[in-house]
């Protein structure tokens, strides 16, 4: 599919991934059409709003970025919200995608899908061999209903959508509130917040004359995989050119690492001197995670290309420069 003629509608388009994908489709693909839905434009859980898009956006094509989402925190604090929001969202943007007629759906899942002791690598035939993790379970579970709306529909409509998990993503421009954000951008902000002090009176941060201690939750054991969120953007786009199959598919880097060592590794690229204390009364989350990543490469060529630690010094130079233009007032 050449997506360079195509009108394509992003939700979510103002999002982290969003606005990856949005350049990454309009810089190496040369679409000229590709449009935004979201806040607070239209708002996905109303049906009108998404009727409202249809009708002025007119897309051949839908990639539903658009979650509500965020942390372990945020999981255990709202998991009713995180059902509904995400379901009623989904299942409403498909079917009105299908009533349209529209060319095709890209649907985005999760990696927490899978359930919570899923052997590693994670593989897509594992995917109903058992309950989520427990903290993320009502936002996995409507995430997952898009992949069974999806099959369904390709069943009994023949409508062309597919269904993609990708692993946490991190990179420059990711949410920095601590009350939604991933691990990544949590852990560069509670060191940098440990490091430097801002200074009303010059208008800039200054490093503290000694580091302040940092606490992260649990034990620092599980695992995480991680994918820089240009590469995903890439993923999303080859497989909207060249993936029209039912089955769902894994989008990760193919590597794992604990906490602790992720910790240890940020401390080190931020250049953090301070005390790490682990507050093993929080949750873990997910034993481990890390994805079989070959269906992916099999079935339309993505191999991730950005090494870790080299996304790391981005995502953190992101953060180094972005601090000092927050409005402080």
């Amino acid at each position: 599919m050449d997506l360079s003629k195509k009108r394509i509608t992003i939700t979510g388009g103002k999002g982290f991934l969003g606005t990856h994908l949005i350049r990454k489709l309009k810089g190496d693909r040369g679409c000229q059409n590709a449009s935004v839905a979201d806040l607070p434009e239209y708002d996905l859980r109303v049906l009108e709003d998404i009727k409202s898009m249809f009708d002025e956006q007119n897309p051949d094509i839908v990639i539903h970025l658009a979650a509500v989402v965020g942390g372990i925190g945020a999981n255990k604090e709202n998991p009713g919200k995180f059902f509904y929001d995400n379901a009623i969202m989904g299942i409403q943007l498909m079917h009105e995608a299908y009533l349209e007629g529209i060319e095709k759906f890209v649907a985005l899942g999760t990696i927490c899908c899978y359930p919570k002791f899923t052997p590693v690598p994670f593989k897509e035939e594992d995917l109903w061999n058992g309950y989520p993790e427990e903290t993320n379970a009502p936002y996995a579970l409507a995430k997952k209903m898009l992949l069974v709306q999806s099959q369904a529909y390709r069943q009994q409509y023949g409508f062309n959508s597919i269904f993609l998990m990708p692993v946490n993503l991190y990179g420059p421009g990711d949410k920095l509130d601590p009350q939604s954000s991933h691990v990544i951008p949590a852990l560069i902000k509670k060191m940098f917040d440990a490091m430097y002090t801002f200074d009303q009176r010059e208008k800039h941060y200054r490093r503290n004359e000694r580091d302040e201690s940092v606490e992260i939750w649990g034990t620092g054991k599980a695992t995480r995989e991680f994918l820089y969120v240009e590469d995903a953007a890439e993923a999303i786009i080859l497989a909207t050119e060249k993936y029209n199959k039912s089955g769902s598919v894994n989008i990760g880097a193919g590597f794992e690492i604990t906490i602790k060592n992720l910790v240890e590794l940020i401390a080190k690229l931020t250049g953090f001197k301070g005390e790490i204390v682990w507050d093993t009364s929080k949750p873990d989350g997910q034993p481990r995670r890390m994805l079989d990543i070959s269906k992916a490469q099999n079935e339309f060529g993505f191999k991730a290309k950005t090494p870790f630690e080299e996304g790391l010094k981005k995502t953190i130079e992101w953060y180094d420069e972005t601090i000092n233009q927050i409005d402080h007032s």
